[in-house]
């Protein structure tokens, strides 16, 4: 990070100038890969729905005390069914936390027969736009598999915040609404995990012809392992989050929240010595720079990092580029000992940054990246 002035050095390799891009949502486009894709073609309904009873069968049939609901008998039921036909479609928990915040707000978790227009049960569909007969809109494990099919179709879902989420699936009129919702939402999905995890109902989920899907996983061997180099992403355009990329499973809680955070600001423009703590509001000073980012990652993830690379670089323990893991610090350009660029590795060989003034915070991948690795740090 170049020094372009005498109050700040050290926050990135740019000059103060800020350049008005457009904001580039992660789901603005996608990139070409050889591992499967997250789900773009329908599921067999009707084994889902068999999954879905063989795992409320089969699971434990305790009680679930979550404060906050005002009728349990009605709303428990119908989340435990929302939560079983996640797991009967291998959503992991953030996204039964989406749909369970989403089915808080439309419908309070009461399979209604009534709402606008013609929006019906748990999440309010309308057989209008498509989500099915109104008969099957109210059996809640069809009104949840179509939730969830259109959730898989949002590039980059895992990354969003829930309200971002839901709002992609829901398109409604009232986007914010359901960030009130995600303590709850979370509350629930905790408490009903344990009754659903004895049934063996996290079974691959059914493909469109009702076989078990076998294709790789992102964290199996080939371009999208979770130790590649990411070339086998093709280009990625700037701001921009592969539809095949998912945060990795194995990586810690901490590292998980701050991956997510990071991606949380792809597409928004780099401002040198902006805060990083309104990427997306108007205010200028308030977008990333590298350093920043990082920083507000880990800070969301309630992991304390120094504000520049000059500092950053001293921050956890080194490690070496052949070994990199998620949530690691890659610093870049200057020198190892004052180093003036940084990005966190997020795992499939790929790489979140905030490059310079007139740029937008994007992907890139370690093998771009590898000649030029000047240190590499573990903060978690």
């Amino acid at each position: 990070m170049k020094k372009t002035t005498g109050a700040l050095v050290g926050l990135c390799a740019t000059g103060p100038l800020l350049l008005a891009l457009p904001i580039l949502g992660i789901g603005a486009g996608t990139a070409s890969a050889s591992c499967s894709t997250d789900g773009a073609q329908g599921v067999d309904a009707s084994a889902v729905a068999k999954q879905v009873k063989a795992i409320l069968d089969g699971g434990d049939k305790g009680s679930v005390s979550v404060p906050g609901l005002d009728a349990p008998a009605d709303q428990v039921p119908n989340a435990k069914t929302i939560q079983a036909t996640g797991v009967a479609m291998n959503i992991p928990a953030r996204g039964q936390v989406v749909a369970l915040a989403t089915a808080l707000q439309e419908s309070g978790l009461r399979n209604l027969t009534y709402g606008d227009r013609d929006s019906l049960g748990l999440f309010q569909q309308r057989p209008s736009m498509g989500w099915g007969t109104a008969s099957q809109i109210l059996d809640p494990v069809h009104a949840s598999t179509k939730f969830y099919e259109g959730l898989k179709k949002v590039s980059g879902w895992q990354s969003l915040s829930v309200t971002q989420a839901a709002q992609a699936v829901q398109k409604s009129g009232f986007p914010e609404a359901y960030a009130k919702w995600e303590p709850l939402a979370t509350a629930l999905q905790k408490a009903i995990e344990p009754l659903l995890q004895k049934a063996g109902g996290a079974s691959p989920s059914p493909s469109p012809s009702g076989s078990a899907d076998t294709s790789p996983s992102p964290d199996s061997a080939g371009g999208c392992s979770a130790d590649g180099d990411g070339t086998d992403f093709g280009t990625i355009p700037a701001g921009v989050l592969p539809k095949e990329y998912k945060i990795p499973a194995s990586a810690p809680p901490k590292v998980q929240t701050a991956i997510r955070w990071a991606l949380g600001q792809l597409g928004t423009p780099y401002q040198w010595g902006g805060t990083c703590t309104d990427s997306h509001g108007k205010n200028p000073m308030g977008r990333c720079d590298c350093s920043s980012l990082m920083q507000g990652a880990y800070k969301a993830a309630g992991v304390t990092l120094t504000r520049t690379t000059y500092t950053q670089v001293k921050d956890g323990k080194a490690v070496s580029v052949d070994a990199l893991k998620p949530g690691d610090l890659l610093f870049t350009e200057g020198t190892a000992a004052v180093p003036e660029h940084v990005g966190m590795a997020i795992g499939q060989g790929l790489i979140v940054h905030a490059p310079h003034t007139g740029d937008v915070v994007r992907i890139t991948t370690v093998a771009s990246w590898k000649s030029r690795i000047l240190a590499a740090r573990r903060v978690v």
